[in-house]
């Protein structure tokens, strides 16, 4: 089976269900031992115990000759039709026969109503979250918990369409306080939480005659998140210069009028007490000592449903979800406070007007829980992302990195307004391919840009403002180039802006438009 994200990898075991699968199944107020039915309710997260009382109810076993299968109903209406030619006849021995072959299915159906054995169920997910195109294997147990050994069983198991088929398993007699295992296999292309279960039995008799269904109640669920793929390491840093050396710390101030005390902690080293502070504010207070700054960055992640074309697996979107999911977990193995920010103004995780979470576990599973649910917005433009970061002072937010499709004019200057509160911007635009773009060769490795200019994106710092790469002077005679299409003039508006902008889509890899952002930034800041 294929790696999962690290977070979530941990397989989550849970009680499906503990009922009776026999026919008297119903509601009570509790069971006794050797007695009672299938459906029940839940009496904690996970289990559930069966219910019913050894009266009979009326309607049950109505219920219970409904579950003749063709086999049975055949035999029924063989045994009438021999009775009716029998009396027509007057033939005894063809009357012996058809009530033979109508007594055997009325049999099957009384022995079936008056089974009284229960069993519970399991289902444990290995793993629990699992990302796009992974699989996830599914082990269902049952135990027969009664001093009854059990017929032929069928288990099945609810899915979803987009999981699979639904499995099945046909079970052999399990003796009394036996238990059996299966498992299978589940895998999505589509991200998203699905509920598995509930599961369900089908009990059958020897002869196949009659089979009765009894469900659990409870269920479990597959989160389905993003596909994340390993991004190298680059210098592309928000408040500091590095990803581990080179973070801001804040100064510690040794002197006895400048000391700045906290209250005392458990774990905090005695010989750190702050007595005169002890003393004025009559608890313990322990000097502060230096502390280093997380660095930050914000992932932008624009889900206006009019910024992109397309749908499906393979669309502009989720190559956009896919980007942000790959650069949250690329930032967080590295120590930096991340938070995703998108057009609508929700930020996860944390708080909201913070957003930076400070465990890096909780932080991963958050923003890919956040990432498997999101869908679509009906928002117009991206200024609910503009009013969540214009609050903030130069350098504040530290690193942005946004993903964005389609943009007018407008809504691109509305962007570039954004890098006044961030130290550096990079900018992914998922912008639908033109004509242009089509006939020229691309290199998957870059931006996407066209093949007369390099193939490489560039930002502002890189051309002086005029769009014109230095390095070579040409002598030949060429024509001029097309009209700047519309997603060209968003990237131009972006750059022009202070952003690094850059192509990107479904088609070309992440890692290394990742490694061209850094590279493009890196040159800029060495002009």
């Amino acid at each position: 089976m294929s790696g999962s994200p690290g977070p979530g990898s941990v397989p989550a075991e849970r009680r499906t269900g503990h009922g009776g699968h026999g026919p008297d199944a119903g509601p009570g107020k509790g069971t006794e031992p050797g007695k009672g039915a299938g459906h029940g309710r839940d009496t904690g997260p996970g289990h559930e115990q069966g219910t019913g009382e050894g009266k009979k109810q009326p309607g049950k076993l109505r219920t219970a000759l409904g579950g003749l299968t063709t086999r049975g109903r055949s035999f029924l209406a063989a045994g009438m039709a021999a009775a009716v030619c029998a009396y027509v006849l007057g033939q005894a021995d063809l009357l012996r026969v058809g009530m033979l072959l109508s007594a055997l299915p009325l049999v099957c159906v009384l022995v079936l109503y008056r089974t009284r054995y229960r069993v519970s169920g399991s289902r444990r997910l290995a793993p629990a979250r699992v990302a796009v195109r992974t699989e996830a294997r599914v082990h269902l147990g049952v135990d027969n918990v009664s001093r009854l050994p059990t017929g032929l069983l069928m288990l099945e198991d609810r899915v979803p369409y987009v999981l699979g088929p639904r499995p099945r398993f046909v079970l052999d007699r399990v003796e009394p306080g036996g238990k059996r295992e299966v498992s299978y296999r589940v895998r999505s292309d589509m991200r998203g939480r699905f509920p598995l279960g509930p599961l369900q039995l089908r009990l059958t008799d020897p002869f196949g005659m009659c089979e009765l269904t009894r469900s659990f109640s409870t269920y479990d669920t597959l989160t389905v998140v993003p596909q994340t793929v390993q991004l190298p390491p680059a210098r592309l840093t928000g408040d500091a210069t590095g990803y581990g050396d080179g973070r801001h710390r804040s100064l510690a101030l040794a002197g006895e009028d400048d000391v700045i005390p906290r209250g005392y902690r458990h774990g905090d080293d005695l010989r750190r007490v702050h007595w005169r502070s002890t003393a004025r504010y009559g608890e313990l207070m322990v000097r502060r000592e230096e502390q280093p700054q997380k660095a930050r960055c914000t992932v932008l992640l624009d889900t206006r449903r009019a910024a992109y074309t397309g749908s499906g697996p393979d669309s502009p979107f989720e190559w956009a979800v896919s980007g942000a999911a790959s650069v949250c977990m690329h930032l967080l193995e590295r120590g930096y406070a991340v938070r995703l920010l998108t057009d609508t103004g929700t930020m996860v995780p944390g708080p909201e007007g913070v957003g930076f979470a400070g465990d890096p576990s909780d932080a991963a599973g958050l923003l890919l829980d956040a990432l498997a649910l999101l869908e679509h917005s009906d928002q117009a433009d991206m200024s609910y992302a503009y009013d969540m970061l214009r609050g903030g002072v130069g350098g504040q937010e530290g690193l942005l990195v946004a993903f964005l499709g389609d943009l007018d004019e407008g809504q691109a200057v509305t962007v570039g307004r954004m890098r006044q509160s961030t130290n550096k911007a990079v900018a992914f635009c998922c912008a639908a391919a033109t004509a242009a773009d089509d006939a020229a060769p691309q290199d998957p490795g870059y931006g996407g840009e066209a093949a007369g200019a390099g193939g490489a994106a560039y930002s502002a710092a890189d051309t002086g403002g005029n769009g014109v790469t230095g390095g070579a002077s040409a002598t030949a005679t060429v024509p001029p180039p097309p009209a700047a299409a519309p997603d060209d003039e968003a990237l131009r508006v972006l750059r022009e802006s202070g952003w690094t902008a850059l192509r990107g889509g479904p088609g070309l890899a992440m890692p290394a438009l990742w490694q061209e952002a850094d590279q493009v930034t890196a040159k800029g800041m060495d002009r």
